[in-house]
């Protein structure tokens, strides 16, 4: 009889165990399930969305404030904001066709953009909010409104043509499609051979290996590298922005997963006095993060000048808020100490498809930004919501 009772029953404890394991994969990997319905989506609102031209377009158009996004990511982790970035990449854009003018080398005038309107700005930044413990937030709105002013007054207010044709290729070239496949392909061979190193190790050391973590791992792998040949394949291949921000996005994860900078940025954001007492060089750490990010937005601002072969002073407005929206929307927490890069760049890419495919559905741009206000509002909701269950 008990045999019986077990065999009966057995079935139901299989189906919940699918059950739960289904809801936990919706639940670790939301923001991908919304990234995929988005997809799909504008893919019927309209046929000219799901095309290699405009995804490579919106990926081209991701890059800029992806890439912003990733040094969001290591401010916001340590309970952190800066609010400067969008202003940094004007004032980045105007100094860098500027000095270009002004007869500068090409590489020269890059290189000391990123040193001036990024790295000093963010020391800078960094300076106040670790020497004087004033709130991020009242430190870099002052510098938003200073670099903008910059921008304005070194351009005096009109926009800087690009008079070198090699600067133009930076944000307006591709990498050959052909070539570009061999990247992917090796990217996914590369992917399964990390993966198969990493279970080796653990079983090495006994470490369990959750099946569930490497299936779900796997099939956002082929699913993102496979729309990823897809795309750049079929039009003209990866364009050199989109590139640079995979790099930026890799070193990164790696960063933050497997060094000692990363393990110290989550100790901050978890309990800064506990991470000060156990050693952690509190003020120097937050020089280069502060120093990271405005040298990103530096980088997105000359991206962009090369991109649109000029620059004016307006450009980067309200960058600040699709940055935050996409580390927010990515999963990290407002409170420090929660989140990845790679949930960052699923987040980047959720909001560079909304303005994408409300572009195309002619969604006027003031409903846009009410639309991705809410987005934010709802995603530190539901980290709100999140604190108080586990609490």
């Amino acid at each position: 009889m008990s045999n019986e009772v077990q065999n009966a029953t057995t079935p139901g404890v299989s189906s919940n165990e699918n059950i739960q394991m289904a809801l936990k994969f919706l639940k670790d990997n939301g923001t991908l399930v919304a990234l995929l319905v988005l997809v799909i989506f504008f893919s019927f609102a309209d046929e000219a969305f799901f095309t290699p031209r405009n995804l490579t377009n919106l990926a081209r158009q991701t890059t800029i404030v992806g890439i912003i996004a990733v040094g969001m990511t290591m401010v916001i982790l340590i309970n952190g904001i800066d609010l400067s970035v969008g202003s940094i990449v004007g004032l980045s854009a105007i100094t860098v066709t500027l000095l270009m003018q002004a007869g500068v080398n090409i590489w020269l005038a890059v290189l000391l953009t990123l040193l001036l309107t990024g790295v000093i700005v963010g020391l800078w930044n960094g300076f106040w909010v670790a020497h004087y413990n004033i709130p991020p937030f009242i430190i870099t709105l002052g510098m938003m409104t200073i670099a903008r002013g910059l921008a304005l007054t070194l351009s005096k207010g009109g926009s800087v043509p690009v008079t070198n044709p090699t600067f133009s290729k930076i944000g307006g070239n591709f990498i050959p499609a052909w070539i570009s496949g061999i990247i992917i392909v090796a990217a996914l061979a590369l992917f399964f051979l990390v993966l198969f190193r990493g279970i080796q190790q653990k079983k090495k050391y006994n470490i369990q290996v959750k099946k569930q973590e490497i299936i779900s791992s796997s099939v956002i792998a082929v699913l993102g590298l496979g729309i990823s040949f897809y795309v750049f394949t079929a039009y003209r291949g990866i364009p050199y922005p989109v590139a640079i921000f995979i790099v930026i996005a890799f070193i990164g994860i790696f960063a933050l997963e497997n060094t000692k900078f990363g393990r110290r940025v989550y100790a901050m954001g978890g309990n800064e006095e506990a991470a000060r007492l156990s050693g952690i060089n509190i003020y120097r750490m937050k020089l280069i993060i502060y120093a990271i990010i405005t040298a990103l937005s530096a980088l997105s601002g000359i991206l962009l000048a090369s991109r649109l072969n000029g620059a004016s002073p307006n450009l980067g407005t309200m960058f600040e808020l699709d940055a935050i929206s996409a580390v927010i929307i990515g999963g990290t927490s407002f409170a420090g100490g929660i989140g990845t890069i790679s949930g960052t760049v699923i987040g980047a890419f959720i909001i560079g498809i909304l303005n994408n495919g409300m572009s195309l559905l002619g969604v006027p741009t003031f409903y846009q930004l009410m639309i991705k206000g809410f987005i934010i509002i709802a995603a530190v909701w539901f980290d709100v919501l999140s604190k108080k269950k586990k609490a």
